[in-house]
């Protein structure tokens, strides 16, 4: 993946993309279950469990939707003043930044549309956060930031 590149209007896609399935995965999932409630989704593995979050990852900051509200503002008019900028952006980069952009946009409309982002997605065996798409986005981000890094560090090495 070392010489693959993407333009701003890739980058741009996949984020909209992941705002929408983000933004449709909530609207289903407000439809389908009233808060609190619980459903199986994969027995064992992962439920379907409606909460609004007032916070951020792990809870953080509970309550603090204007902050973050304004944060994800914040990020997401940086990321497209950067997007702006570039013409040739090295795959993993790409991806991360468009994931990036997207799940922050998708937490970002929750918190000032409703005041509260949705969670839903609840892994059973573990005792962790539950969380959206958005969520799953933004992570994916940081995976792929790391690779970009390790990818470029070794390209410059070898270059």
């Amino acid at each position: 993946m070392n010489g693959r590149f993407f333009g701003r209007l890739p980058v741009l896609l996949c984020a909209t993309a992941i705002v929408l399935i983000d933004q449709i995965s909530k609207i289903w999932i407000t439809s389908t279950l009233s808060l609190g409630r619980t459903m199986k989704a994969l027995p064992g593995l992962l439920d379907l469990h409606l909460v609004h979050n007032t916070g951020a990852a792990f809870s953080l900051l509970s309550g603090a939707t204007p902050l973050l509200g304004l944060l994800s503002l914040i990020v997401s008019i940086v990321v497209l003043i950067w997007l702006s900028r570039q013409q040739r952006i090295p795959f993993w980069l790409g991806l991360a930044v468009a994931c990036l952009l997207g799940g922050t946009l998708g937490n970002g409309l929750d918190r000032w549309r409703l005041g509260y982002v949705i969670d839903f997605l609840d892994l059973v065996p573990i005792n962790f956060p539950i969380f959206n798409v958005a969520d799953i986005a933004i992570n994916f981000a940081l995976i792929c930031f790391v690779l970009n890094a390790m990818t470029s560090h070794g390209a410059s090495r070898r270059g």
